[in-house]
């Protein structure tokens, strides 16, 4: 399970573990929070009252101090199981939905054709597909593209890197989604 740890502004900055959020807790380096408590730690006692220290840790924490991300700069980095997320698992040649398993990463001007790997140069395609396409051009293997690749967002870049978000979590993140992104409904 892991923390949505954001700036005290609400940019998002990583995903930690507990232990590292209540770390945050116990420097007091955390501003405020949001979700559902998740976690609670418990410490020693205290020599002189008898009480028990204990940190309850919430899904969502804002953080003192300056973000160490620029979310205008930000361009997530390109895996497979980024990709096929944004693409919602769907082949950008045939429409069909496939598992994980049966896609590739397709790149629509080939490296045969000094194509490069970048975001806006690849889509989701099954393997039939590319087979198919092979290293030609969409236009050439007269093949269209069902969809325009894009770079996600920060926002979203945080949902594609994390397959087990909690719903309080994933309500936050989607409430910041451009209305273009292609993870909305």
């Amino acid at each position: 399970m892991k923390v949505l740890k954001l700036s005290a502004q609400g940019l998002p900055q990583s995903w930690i573990s507990l232990e590292q959020a209540v770390t945050h807790y116990a420097a007091d380096e955390v501003r405020w929070e949001a979700g559902g408590e998740i976690a609670l730690f418990r410490g020693g006692h205290n020599a002189a009252t008898g009480l028990q220290s204990q940190i309850v840790v919430n899904s969502i924490i804002g953080t003192k101090g300056v973000p160490r991300i620029n979310p205008f700069n930000q361009r997530p980095g390109l895996t497979n199981s980024k990709l096929f997320a944004r693409d919602r698992n769907i082949c950008a040649y045939c429409g069909g939905h496939f598992h994980e398993d049966e896609l590739t990463r397709e790149h629509i001007i080939p490296f045969a054709q000094n194509g490069i790997d970048t975001w806006m140069n690849v889509v989701t395609a099954c393997k039939p597909c590319n087979h198919r396409k092979s290293s030609r051009t969409p236009e050439q293997a007269h093949m269209p593209l069902l969809y325009a690749p894009y770079v996600p967002s920060l926002w979203e870049d945080f949902i594609l890197r994390n397959r087990r978000i909690l719903a309080d979590q994933m309500e936050f993140l989607m409430a910041h989604l451009p209305h273009s992104s292609r993870l909305h409904g």
